[in-house]
């Protein structure tokens, strides 16, 4: 019998597809490592390039320089920080050390100094070059000029060969610091024996720090000597070095470069500066000499003016330091003083800060700055052995001592908002202890501020999770302040000239308008007849808003967000407010996407870009939108594209040009980055990641509906392994948090979770996973729970091809108190694992979140655990929402995770878990990563857990052989020894 060459090749693909399929291989735990993922993108201004980094999990990543068109110019080893300078025309980055490298010097403990350090890659687009610069700290080039680049090298050992030849720019300020150096050691002698004349030769030796020398131990407050600084004309290729450089900073335009020169420590002469480089030429104008700190310097955006704050007369072991506010401008000799803490103005026992950042409004008219109480030294006078180490807690207290004491480092740098006002020679106070957070408009220029006071109402947050506030005008001129609205509970949305204020009530539910013109507050959007706020709120508290998308140029309209569509909103009332997106007909999510960091408001005929998501399919997409002024003040044209069933993210645009870079992924295509125009469907697909993918199992993704046990109509989403056979039974795992079916379309990549369920890697292994989505009734939070996972669970039961007697259960914080709960209440599923579960709402409502010093009391009065009442009011809620108290009706074996460090959910709620059932003789286990976070940050950790997960759900769900951990624990005496594994 013959047969045809057709049929033959067509026998032949077939047996070649079976053969490729039978080599595919389920995911291991080797895979993590080298599982690559896309990050730092970016596309020039001219949409022409494209760089971003390509990183494994963990090793070296590569920079890719690319061209829009796909066109692939170069790859960087290791590269990653890049900037695409403004003019297109060079890409800067760092470049890591090898990982092998950095592991291994971690390995060998070797000090800070002593670690490989990063280099630097300047790649020309134009001439397609690469130059490499070894051990530079960071870099910087002006943000919105070009041509300029400055680095800061690393220290090195310096020998008389490694010498830099001192360009014009180096050698001035070495002959400054010279002669600086002489004059301040000729005023030292001097004072120094009018000291002498006056108290005698003891009293100058009593004020020398003793011991310092000796201990060779570096003073806190001794500024770290900084290293060279290399000035390079990118055009030209000339270069200018600076020494003991610490801090620089260019003007947006690449004008001037502001460098600030430290003290050589070794030179007791040596004296620090601060210079000012003038791009244009050569000339460098020193700004300030002889200080032993300067900092926060801000130019104004002319680059004609600087600010900063220095300190420079207190000696190195001061205990209080006073900063000053110094001034300087082209043709000035020197810095001039513009405030300190005794300037009209600062208030009472206050001071000019150094810790707040100083800027200038867009005018520059205005120079803004921080002030802050001076606060008295610490007491000395007992040694510290002696002293009492007491935390005093203060029902009077505005915050828990938890949260003061978290919080230390940062309130001890809080600074509060004023502003230089140079006609008056005076500083205004616009922020406070009471005002503590000022909202400036005009970016700064305008003629109204606003702010909120919460002062006397804050002790209200502990239980509330929210604070009452006074809603103010302010007058930046004189610091004037008008209440608007008292008792406030919402947000507030300035206008950007700050003509208006738009509030939201979270109350009402409604949005007003402070008029400054009228002085009067009326309602705006009323006629909007959909709810403007979260209509699917399903926690005691008020609904938040959707929110603003932005304001229009001239404060002329505002557009405001509901669940689907955009509303454009007249300020005034007077026009009636108009749907310019109609997505809610639809179930069509439409949510702007802003592409330029420096928009602060739209313009008419501007087009604006918007992400849509389907609430339907869970489809997403772009779209453009057109505002144009005609006879309707804002008329609407409306091109949906790439619109589909996958994830857009990560959007950028061009500057110049109509170019789009975006991230595209679903389940199964790892996340890629592609470029079109908004103009064209010329999609065009840039990296491929992940091409091992192909020789694993994988798997698919769908939407799952059922009917819940509370009647609703409910989704879920559903994963099932790689050519899925309905005939089969399969086992399970539910996972749930929340709600997650928008996530049907996102990427999981196979990865060592902080604890979450590793979908992608249970479903490679032949596991059906399903994560419904839940919906809460307020006070019974465990009950809700059970009405939509227990009722996905046995609907997916009833389709014929899951194992009813191979069903788990993952859940982690939220999730892991629904898991415990869940096995309180059935005996439907086989293993469960709960992460951070709390398992007692009556301690747990008293309990600390370490991470912030929070009490828990918000959480369940108004959050997330939705209880809705107090443990006073209501006790039966927490009596029947708590699985400690129905632990004896448990019949499923229970891994817990629970942490000692965990900063959520305090570690005693997994003591309670596992000492209750184990008391109850019930098969239960606890994992205590020692020194760990509510999720797993360390990433050898993050490894352990994934194996001891898949051998427990495979012991119970698949019949494997359990292991040693399992069966016989790893007692504290084989801790580091033996793993169980």
């Amino acid at each position: 019998m013959r047969i045809s060459p057709m049929l033959l090749c067509g026998w032949l693909a077939a047996c070649c597809m079976q053969v490729a399929h039978a080599q595919k291989k389920p995911l291991d735990h080797s895979v993590y490592d080298s599982w690559q993922s896309i990050s730092e993108k970016q596309i020039s201004n001219n949409g022409r390039y494209v760089v971003y980094t390509v990183s494994p999990q963990e090793g070296d990543a590569n920079l890719v320089i690319q061209q829009a068109d796909g066109t692939r110019l170069v790859e960087i080893a290791r590269g990653y920080a890049a900037k695409i300078t403004n003019d297109n025309g060079f890409v800067i980055c760092k470049i890591k050390p090898a990982f092998k490298d950095t592991r291994d010097a971690r390995i060998k403990k070797k000090k800070p100094e002593e670690m490989p350090k990063d280099s630097l890659a300047i790649y020309n687009l134009s001439t397609k070059s690469l130059v490499k610069v070894a051990l530079v700290k960071s870099f910087k080039v002006p943000e919105d000029g070009s041509g300029w680049l400055a680095y800061l090298l690393e220290k090195t050992p310096a020998t008389a060969a490694e010498k830099p030849v001192l360009d014009s720019a180096a050698r001035i300020a070495q002959l400054v610091r010279m002669a600086d150096s002489l004059s301040r050691a000729a005023d030292s002698l001097r004072n120094k024996l009018t000291q002498i004349k006056t108290t005698g030769f003891t009293a100058i030796q009593a004020k020398v720090p003793a011991g310092n020398k000796a201990t060779g131990k570096k003073d806190d407050n001794t500024v770290e000597e900084g290293t060279t600084l290399v000035l390079k004309n990118l055009v030209s290729g000339e270069e200018k070095k600076y020494e003991l450089v610490n801090d620089y900073l260019f003007d947006k335009k690449a004008t001037a470069l502001v460098v600030r020169v430290t003290k050589k420590n070794a030179d007791s002469t040596s004296r620090a500066l601060v210079l000012w480089q003038h791009l244009s030429n050569n000339k460098v104008d020193t700004v300030m000499k002889g200080f032993n700190d300067a900092r926060a310097f801000a130019l104004d955006e002319a680059a004609t003016r600087l600010a900063f704050v220095a300190e420079r007369d207190s000696s190195a072991k001061a205990v209080q330091k006073y900063y000053r506010l110094w001034y300087y401008t082209s043709g000035y000799d020197s810095a001039k003083l513009l405030a300190d803490r005794f300037t009209k103005g600062v208030l009472p026992n206050w001071g000019i800060s150094e810790n707040a950042d100083l800027t200038f409004s867009k005018s520059g008219n205005r120079l803004f700055l921080g002030t802050a109480p001076i606060l008295p030294p610490k007491d000395t006078t007992l040694p510290e052995f002696e002293r009492a180490a007491v935390d005093v807690w203060n029902y009077k207290d505005d915050a828990l001592q938890t949260v003061q004491l978290y919080n230390l480092n940062k309130e001890l740098k809080k600074s509060y908002l004023a502003y230089w006002d140079d006609a008056n020679k005076q500083v205004v106070q616009l922020a406070d202890t009471a005002f503590r957070l000022v909202k400036p408009t005009a970016e700064g220029d305008g003629a109204v501020f606003y702010a909120e006071n919460d002062f006397g109402k804050r002790i209200a947050a502990q239980w509330q999770g929210y604070v009452l506030e006074d809603v103010y005008a302010i007058n930046p001129v004189t610091g004037a302040k008008k209440l608007i609205v008292k008792d406030f509970k919402g947000a507030t949305y300035p206008s950007y000239t700050g003509k208006y204020l738009l509030l939201y009530n979270d109350i009402k539910r409604s949005y007003s308008i402070y008029n400054t013109t009228t002085g009067n507050t009326y309602a705006v959007a009323a006629d909007v007849k959909v709810p403007l706020y979260d209509e699917e709120n399903d926690v005691p508290d008020d609904p938040n808003p959707h929110g603003v998308m932005r304001w229009m140029e001239g404060d002329k309209y505002v557009f405001i967000y509901d669940k689907y569509d955009v509303w454009k909103v007249d300020p005034e009332a007077k026009e009636k407010s108009v749907n310019i997106t109609n997505g809610r007909k639809n179930a069509l999510e439409y949510r702007y996407v802003n592409t330029n960091e420096d928009e602060k408001f739209l313009t008419a005929g501007q087009q604006v870009l918007f992400r849509l998501f389907d609430d339907n399919t869970k489809y997403s997409g772009l779209a453009t939108l057109s505002l144009t002024e005609g006879v309707q003040p804002v008329t609407l044209w409306l091109q949906p594209y790439s619109f589909g069933a996958a994830m857009f993210s990560n959007v950028q645009k061009a500057k110049e040009g109509t170019v789009l870079l975006y991230t595209k992924e679903n389940f199964t295509n790892s996340p890629n980055l592609y470029t079109r125009s908004v103009e064209s469907d010329n999609e065009k697909q840039l990296s491929t990641t992940n091409p091992q993918q192909g020789d694993y199992s994988w798997g698919s993704a769908s939407l799952y509906k059922w009917k819940a046990y509370t009647g609703k109509q409910t989704e879920g989403v559903l994963y099932k392994p790689e050519n899925f056979d309905a005939k089969k039974k399969y086992p399970m795992i539910v996972y749930f948090y929340e709600r997650n079916n928008n996530t049907l379309y996102n990427y999981l990549a196979p990865a060592p979770t902080p604890s979450r369920l590793n979908i992608s890697f249970f479903v490679s292994r032949g596991y059906v996973v399903f994560v419904p989505d839940i919906w809460y009734t307020n006070g019974h939070p465990g009950q809700s729970a059970y009405d939509y996972i227990v009722s996905g669970t046995r609907a997916l039961i009833k389709e014929g091809f899951i194992d009813s007697t191979k069903i788990g259960l993952q859940g982690q914080s939220w999730g892991g108190y629904q898991t415990a709960y869940l096995i309180t209440r059935t005996n439907l599923y086989a293993a469960a694992w709960a992460g951070a579960p709390v398992v007692n709402m009556f301690s747990a409502y008293g309990g600390i979140r370490w991470e912030s010093g929070l009490n828990r009391q918000f959480q369940y009065e108004h959050t997330q655990s939705r209880i809705g009442a107090t443990i006073w009011d209501k006790p039966y809620l927490y009596t029947e929402n708590s699985p400690l108290f129905h632990f004896a009706k448990v019949k499923t074996p229970l891994v817990v995770m629970a942490n000692d460090a965990d900063g959520a959910v305090p570690w005693y709620q997994g003591i309670e878990c596992f000492t209750a059932l184990r008391r109850l003789n019930k098969p239960v286990w606890m994992l205590n990563y020692n020194g760990e976070a509510h999720n797993l940050v360390e990433r050898r950790n993050r490894k352990d857990i994934q194996v001891r997960e898949q051998q427990f759900f495979d012991w119970l769900l698949k019949g494997e052989k359990p292991a040693p951990w399992i069966t016989d624990g790893v007692p504290a005496v084989m801790k580091g020894r033996t793993w169980g594994l």
